[in-house]
């Protein structure tokens, strides 16, 4: 049996069998369907009796070896693409839950994914409490005879708040939960939540994943007997990622590791010098000395990733002036990207949040995020300094 290959390898060397072009690099297989070699593999083939691509909804070469790229890395069985990050966190709620399910979910999660729970899913009968992910020992009072799922985003958006993997998974496998995690924020390379229980895990491709902020895309991976229901959903659905996005997906995978220990890195750095302004209320960030969860996150992340966020002294009027004043720094909501991002999430990400809702999850009026980039960090360092100046 050949050795266990090391993380980078596998995201480098996995890839779709050389045609008979003998192509180093994968090829783009922008097609839409296929032809068949005779009527008898069509219907086989529609069937299910073989294998084979019929439709690019259904399956596609370069989306195919993404989401192999994908399961390999996280250590899943089946995974499926998807067209954006939403898609994968609705495609999982869609095709696994019915009509009377109760899900139990983190409070601080993304502002969409709080919209399909709090707007969208009710309209079919499915209900969902929040849980406080720094208040574990409650939880058990939150589930009820028709709870079938858990859902997790750790670290969160964007107060990076951590749930301990490992005991939410053994409080799903108590009270038979299928165990869902967003680990966007983290990736496989800092993180492996199938490790420690999940079931499956979702990402939003079209941050670290993509890392350049050129495409939109996502994708679901973990237990086959969980997938092939999503797989069913996506088919006949249609959130089905492009080739094109998919092939850029893979590429970008090559080069993860060295992009997230450049964002770690980066991040750190930035967190360290923000805990030393007078201007700033508070830091946090997983691996800094003042985040209260900072043991947790050395217990089940490699690194502390790529996402700072503060709080600036004067609430929004200052938090505006302070985004404002930024030169090199971006002002977009996106993540992930090469180029360092500020957002402020009252006013973008979770704007739909009423300001008791935001509250809950430490979203307050000068609350400011940065993503990260690969960027010098004297350069961005700089730039900071002289917006809080």
């Amino acid at each position: 049996m050949p050795p266990k290959k090391q993380f980078e390898t596998v995201a480098i060397r996995t890839q779709t069998p050389t045609s008979s072009e003998r192509e180093h690099s994968t090829p783009l297989y922008m097609t839409s369907s296929y032809v068949f070699e005779s009527a008898e593999q069509a219907r086989a083939l529609f069937a299910s009796e073989i294998e084979g691509n019929v439709y690019s909804r259904y399956s596609n070469p370069t989306a195919d070896e993404f989401i192999e790229k994908m399961c390999r890395l996280e250590g899943a069985e089946m995974g499926v693409a998807t067209a954006s990050g939403m898609a994968a966190v609705f495609s999982t709620f869609a095709a696994l839950l019915n009509q009377g399910d109760h899900i139990i979910a983190s409070r601080s999660l993304f502002g969409s994914s709080h919209q399909i729970l709090s707007q969208i899913l009710p309209r079919w009968g499915i209900t969902y409490t929040y849980a406080d992910t720094l208040n574990t020992s409650q939880w058990e009072d939150l589930v009820q005879p028709n709870t079938k799922m858990l859902f997790l985003e750790t670290p969160s958006n964007p107060g990076l708040d951590l749930v301990d993997l490992a005991w939410a998974g053994r409080f799903a496998k108590n009270h038979h939960l299928i165990f869902a995690v967003d680990n966007c924020f983290a990736t496989p390379y800092l993180q492996k939540p199938i490790e420690f229980g999940a079931d499956i895990v979702q990402h939003s491709a079209t941050k670290f994943i993509d890392g350049q902020g050129r495409a939109i895309g996502g994708v679901i991976v973990g237990k086959k007997e969980y997938l092939q229901d999503i797989y069913f959903f996506a088919r006949h659905s249609g959130p089905a990622l492009s080739p094109f996005n998919a092939w850029l997906f893979s590429k970008s995978l090559e080069t993860l590791p060295v992009r997230m220990e450049r964002h770690c890195d980066n991040a750190e750095a930035i967190a360290d010098f923000l805990g030393n302004q007078k201007k700033v209320n508070f830091v946090k960030y997983p691996f800094h000395k003042s985040h209260p969860q900072r043991e947790l996150a050395k217990k089940q992340m490699k690194r502390g990733g790529g996402i700072v966020c503060f709080e600036i002294d004067g609430g929004f009027e200052q938090a505006k002036n302070f985004i404002d004043k930024v030169q090199m720094l971006s002002r977009s909501a996106n993540l992930g990207d090469t180029r360092t991002i500020v957002t402020h999430p009252a006013s973008t990400t979770h704007a739909k949040l009423t300001d008791a809702e935001r509250l809950a999850v430490g979203i307050t009026p000068g609350l400011i995020r940065i993503a990260a980039g690969l960027e010098h960090i004297d350069d961005i360092i700089a730039d900071i300094e002289q917006a809080l100046r």
